[in-house]
């Protein structure tokens, strides 16, 4: 039985958030352990409608800002190489990284 490392990245920037990917890609493939990803996952957009005007007179006109959250998911084998590695990639700061241990 073989345990696996679950990564979820989720962040603001795709393209940040693919560059990590690519890194735990190149440590899997230099490590030659089994990897399953990135698998994107549904985006979610939060949007916050506002009124354009500051004193509610005129008409109502609005605006929507919206962000949206990126997530990808990786899976690979428990190779304890591999996660020493991964904890040294380096982040930006806007992608959040979490790394679950299975069984």
């Amino acid at each position: 039985m073989s345990h696996k490392a679950r990564i979820r990245l989720s962040g603001t920037n795709p393209a940040e958030l693919d560059s990590v990917c690519g890194q735990v890609k190149s440590i899997a493939e230099r490590t030659g352990i089994e990897i399953a990803g990135p698998i994107p996952l549904p985006t979610k957009r939060l949007v916050v409608p506002v009124r354009k005007s500051p004193d509610g007179e005129g008409t109502e006109t609005w605006d929507h800002w919206e962000m949206r959250v990126h997530k990808r998911l990786i899976d690979l084998a428990a190779d304890e190489r591999a996660l020493r590695q991964l904890m040294r990639i380096n982040v930006p700061n806007n992608v959040n990284i979490e790394i679950v241990l299975e069984n």
